[in-house]
């Protein structure tokens, strides 16, 4: 039987149909769209006997056009079952890498957790004041404990930092000029670049200074008429070193109070929180930055703060009024899920001990070495016990906090160390990506790592199982 004699045998689709199966696919999940999956996967076997590939079966089969069907009918069954499944999923994140920006970035606490649940189950009083019985603004429910917290007269959320420097830039600069250093045009990641989000804004970018030296008199030279606010950018995901200069917020403060311009700092990944005290660099708070003079500051949600994504404002309460009213505000604004759950990451902040204790990229920043070390040898120790295949041990390596922050800063870590003897590295990664609550590793010198800074303790058990379940060769 040659090639086009196989295509012939190919079945019309009014003939899959008639099978009883079919019709019990059709039945529960839709015939047009049980019609689409069966044309796909005809046209790709199509494609395969067009190739030469498939056509040993069907050829050694004596009712090929039955072969086919049965071949397509089962695909169909596994395209259905796994339009069942959540695409949306759990992992564990054995990475190392603490704001892990393809994982979801910063892990949320129970107490946060709790707080998007309640949120969601009926009505809530997200934009009613229960004291007097009206309407309210759901930026009462955070404003001002962020206000508490980080010294500023007033304070509002929108979806990411993105959109907060845009709206920022649109509310205070609209067909102004912004001046900004060359050092500080970044790209933030998914090639969003900030002169971009400033072009969208409406505002006008004005470059001052070189790359790696920028000088308060190349602002004050760069000052116009149309000149509507310096903008500094906290460059959060990458590092100058050598040759450099930087401009401190406090000379543009400064420089801003003699010409009557405003100082917007974009901190990108925002902390409230000592970190120096945990052997990482020195990264300004944003309450640091509004006591050296900027009028207003932005900064991320899900980054180092702990919370989910939003990008928050902080300043001068004229300019943040004057944000709230912006047309924009209604298009960014956050959802009751994220508002409630801002609202119970700041609250946490109010006890900065209890904020290391409940918000999860501060309690892993916090781990030492001795817990990190325990719990990889506790999880080896399980697995060597039970046949697993392969060559088990714990190793010293390193963390980082990821998500644009800290860059070139790593953090003391001890990995459970996998090198397996009956298929490769990167089969076995393959392998653990499929587990029921997918584990993300990484793969060093044909060695699968698992990085214990990155798996709580709470998630130790379950996680260890899981690993027996894949690796016991009983």
């Amino acid at each position: 039987m040659n090639k086009n004699e196989i295509l012939r045998q190919l079945p019309k689709m009014d003939r899959i149909l008639q099978e009883p199966e079919a019709e019990e696919l059709c039945r529960l999940y839709g015939k047009n769209r049980i019609l689409g999956i069966l044309r796909q996967e005809l046209d790709s076997l199509r494609k395969e006997l067009l190739e030469g590939k498939a056509t040993e079966a069907a050829v050694e089969n004596a009712q090929p056009t039955e072969l086919f069907i049965s071949r397509l009918l089962q695909q169909a069954r596994e395209r259905t079952k796994a339009l069942e499944e959540p695409s949306y999923r759990r992992v564990f994140n054995a990475t190392g890498i603490l704001l892990h920006t393809n994982l979801g970035r910063a892990p949320l606490g129970k107490r946060q957790m709790e707080a998007a649940f309640q949120s969601m189950c009926g009505f809530s009083n997200l934009e009613y004041r229960l004291s007097e019985g009206k309407r309210g603004k759901r930026q009462a429910h955070y404003a001002d404990m962020i206000c508490q917290i980080t010294g500023a007269e007033a304070a509002v959320a929108v979806n990411n930092n993105a959109a907060a420097v845009t709206l920022i830039l649109a509310t205070m600069a609209h067909k102004k000029e912004v001046i900004v250093s060359r050092g500080e045009l970044i790209e933030i990641g998914g090639h969003f670049r900030i002169p971009e989000v400033m072009e969208q804004s409406g505002a006008f970018l004005r470059e001052t200074g070189c790359t790696n030296r920028t000088r308060i008199s190349d602002y004050e030279q760069a000052v116009t008429e149309e000149t509507a606010a310096f903008l500094k950018v906290h460059t959060s995901n990458y590092k100058i070193v050598g040759f450099t200069e930087e401009t401190s917020v406090e000379e543009l403060s400064a420089l801003g109070k003699k010409h009557g311009i405003p100082v917007i700092v974009d901190l990108g990944s925002g902390v409230l929180v000592d970190l120096e005290k945990y052997g990482l660099a020195h990264e300004p708070t944003v309450g640091e930055i509004l006591r050296k003079g900027a009028d207003v500051v932005c900064f991320s949600g899900d980054k180092l703060l702990g919370g989910p994504q939003a990008g928050i404002i902080v300043g001068k309460k004229e300019y943040i009024q004057k944000m709230e009213q912006h047309p924009l505000m209604r298009a960014l604004r956050l959802d009751k899920c994220t508002t409630a759950v801002l609202e119970a990451t700041f609250r946490e902040y109010f006890c900065e001990k209890q904020a290391w204790e409940n918000i999860p990229v501060l309690k892993m920043i916090a781990r030492t070495k001795d817990e990190l070390l325990a719990q990889a040898e506790e999880i080896s120790w399980e697995l060597n016990s039970c046949s697993c295949s392969g060559k088990i041990a714990v190793t010293e390596s390193s963390a980082v906090i990821g998500g644009g922050s800290l860059p070139g800063e790593t953090m003391p870590d001890y990995a459970v160390e996998i090198f397996p003897e009956k298929e490769t590295a990167q089969q076995l990664a393959d392998r653990l990506r499929l587990l029921p609550v997918p584990i993300v590793s990484h793969i060093k010198n044909d060695r699968v790592l698992l990085e214990m800074r990155t798996i709580s303790e709470e998630e130790k058990r379950e996680f260890t199982a899981e690993l027996k379940e894949v690796l016991d060769e009983k």
